[in-house]
């Protein structure tokens, strides 16, 4: 398949495909047909043999990026075409108006992406669409094309008897299941607005996100199986029902087998039906197709909407050019519900992969466990986090030698930025001659702006380059591009699969204020970013101070409504900084009540209390009690600034010391920040 990963050098490559291989790629042949019909640079993506740094191959890939961005309506009419995207309705044009915030994608054009990632039945209907496996099953169960339109037929047609029209809104409180991507679709069909999040997540963390957009049907699980044990989620259900007066139906997923409570419907008999082929409701190209969250940093998460035909069309770039994948693929990537990259998992379906689900935990009954079910699947693209590669590496595992990865062509890693360390140790335990695509994108679009190229060399520590159709530039401070220099991430035109605006925010205030305040008419993403001048990309991190554990986005202040419930607790700060070495430190700060103390008891409180309400992943590494929180002017506790001084920023640099309420309270968190450069160096 590919060479042998090189000498880790500044310009010999961990790895670089074989000319053949990439030769063979749907980028490559994307990429001539473009030009033979919509002006892409006429020069093969295919590197020779005599580039052994990859740096012609790169060149190749630059021009055909550079066109991408320069001549976005020739370039999204190649993907569309290319795909094969079947439009009901032809458009009008491809972009209406480029300004950002507001451009207009495909105007006129009317479309279903359920229908999309259903076609696949047509040409393959006993293959599998699905694999799934969970921590009782020791072998993958399927579910062929035939039978997920079936099924995704029965319950359209139940969700528009129950009412259910186009631009109603229907949740869901569900593991990494099968049945999961059957009422994504069957929602997409009816024209619902999706949404989920995942049955880890407490009552308090889910009313946050689903009491904005006012549901009218839930699907819910009475329970999870992970680490070992069976979660029963009766209680939360309860609630969530309780609390979300607008549900005009419940249906009950027995994952724990228990029947359904009074008023709920059963799954079974909602999917039961012999319906061949579903109806699939002709839709505008920007209609809501689901509604994602941030993560809740300064309130309320933000409910981020995005259309049917932008995360179309995105995410057959992506799947289909970046990932390389198709019908002979195997997709499986570690994800929950409650993350953007499940709902890129389900993209999978585009390209006619079959989609690997799992719920379960990685690390059991052992760290290695992930790497089993990829073995047990068959996995060709196995995804992860940087997080669990590290946890591997430092458990001294050897998954290459443990267990049979020979199905395994790339390795997708994302979340949080993988350090070389994380590089070397897929070289050396997993697989030599294996492409390694790590990526970075976001939420905010379901997508990735840099990430893997199939055609391209593996640099130790760098991202491959900037995806297509994504004009990624680092910016400096006074908002000029800068290369082989930390930048902010910005990105100068717009993306299909952008938002189309936020749910209950009509004005696009907050939108605005997201995303291009910074940089008036340029998406400023919030990460730390170096290009350098062979045109990979490395992440250094976020630039604010969103907490990502595990690679799952999360809020501090849905941590502060827990933990300042507590009576020994009067104020609280948490922090997530990403460290040199990969790792991810998550403090908890506290300021105690009069009379309080922070003993083991009290420890155990907080992180129950955390575990229970929000999730595990929302426990922190430390709970330290202080003497005070800084504060803004206005009353606004102070994170970013508390986060650089962690991270080693002297103090006149990481704030400005006249807009603190009490310089002071800082002082504690510059001395902290020497005390543990001390002792990692001692």
């Amino acid at each position: 398949m590919s060479t042998t990963p090189q000498d880790d050098t500044a310009t010999t490559p961990l790895w670089r495909p074989e000319p053949a291989r990439a030769a063979a790629t749907s980028i490559a042949a994307f990429q001539q047909w473009a030009a033979r019909h919509h002006g892409a640079p006429a020069e093969p993506l295919a590197p020779l043999a005599d580039d052994p740094d990859g740096s012609l191959a790169a060149a190749r890939y630059a021009a055909l990026h550079s066109w991408s961005v320069a001549d976005l309506d020739r370039f999204w009419t190649a993907v569309t075409q290319w795909f094969d995207v079947r439009f009901s309705t032809p458009p009008e044009t491809v972009l209406a108006d480029p300004a950002m915030p507001g451009a207009r994608w495909f105007p006129g054009a009317r479309l279903n992406y359920a229908e999309h990632a259903l076609r696949h039945a047509d040409t393959a209907p006993d293959a599998p669409a699905i694999l799934h496996l969970d921590e009782t099953t020791p072998d993958p169960q399927p579910l062929t094309w035939a039978e997920l339109r079936r099924q995704v037929g029965s319950l359209a047609a139940e969700l528009r008897r129950l009412g259910v029209q186009p631009g109603d809104r229907v949740s869901a409180y569900l593991p990494n299941i099968p049945q999961a991507v059957v009422a994504l679709l069957a929602s997409a069909a009816v024209g619902a607005v999706w949404t989920s999040c995942a049955p880890d997540f407490g009552a308090r963390s889910v009313l946050d996100r689903f009491q904005q957009i006012e549901p009218a049907v839930l699907f819910a699980v009475d329970g999870y199986h992970y680490g070992g044990k069976d979660h029963d989620r009766t209680d939360v259900v309860a609630e969530l029902r309780r609390e979300l007066p607008g549900l005009r139906a419940v249906v009950h997923v027995p994952v724990l087998g228990t029947p359904a409570p009074d008023g709920a419907l059963n799954w079974d008999d909602l999917t039961g039906h012999p319906v061949q082929r579903p109806e699939f409701e002709q839709l505008p190209f920007d209609h809501p197709l689901w509604v994602l969250y941030s993560s809740g940093t300064t309130g309320l998460p933000k409910a981020i909407v995005q259309s049917q035909g932008g995360i179309l069309v995105e995410h057959l770039k992506q799947a289909g050019l970046h990932l390389d994948l198709g019908p002979q693929d195997r997709f499986l990537w570690y994800t929950s519900t409650g993350w953007m990259m499940w709902n890129f998992l389900v993209a999978g379906l585009l390209t006619g992969t079959t989609v690997v689900t799992y719920d379960g935990s990685p690390g059991h009954p052992g760290t290695g466990a992930l790497w089993s079910v990829a073995a047990r699947s068959g996995a060709t693209v196995l995804g992860t986090s940087a997080a669990y590669v590290i946890a591997c590496r430092k458990a001294g595992l050897h998954p290459g030698s443990e267990y049979d990865l020979s199905a395994v062509r790339c390795i997708g890693t994302t979340g949080s930025p993988l350090p070389p360390d994380g590089f070397r140790w897929i070289y050396d335990e997993v697989k030599h001659d294996v492409w390694l695509a790590s990526v970075s994108g976001g939420t905010d679009v379901c997508s990735c702006f840099v990430g893997g190229v199939p055609t391209l060399p593996v640099h130790l520590g760098e991202i491959q380059a900037p995806c297509l159709g994504a004009d990624v530039q680092a910016w400096d401070a006074a908002g000029k591009p800068v290369t082989d220099q930390v930048g902010e991430l910005v990105v100068a035109q717009p993306l299909p699969s952008m938002p189309t605006g936020f749910w209950n925010d009509p004005e696009g205030t907050r939108y605005r204020e997201s995303y291009f305040e910074t940089f008036p008419g340029v998406w400023r993403h919030g990460d730390w970013i170096t290009i350098t001048s062979r045109g990979t990309v490395v992440i250094h991190g976020r630039s604010d101070s969103t907490l990502n554990r595990q690679g799952v986005r999360m809020g501090s202040a849905d941590i502060y409504e827990v933990v300042e419930r507590l009576p020994e607790i009067r104020e609280s700060l948490v922090i997530g900084l990403e460290e040199p070495g990969g790792g991810y430190w998550m403090p908890l700060f506290v300021v105690l009540s009069e009379g309080a103390e922070l003993d083991d008891a009290l420890r155990g409180r907080i992180r129950t209390a955390l575990r229970e309400q929000l999730s595990p992943r929302h426990v922190p590494d430390e709970v330290i009690a202080v003497p005070g929180i800084p504060h803004t002017l206005t009353g606004k506790r102070i994170e970013v600034p508390v986060k650089r001084l962690l991270a080693g920023t002297a103090l006149d640099q990481a704030v400005n010391p006249g807009s603190v309420d009490d310089l002071g309270t800082l002082r504690y968190f510059e001395q902290l920040a020497r005390d543990r450069g001390a002792d990692r160096t001692g």
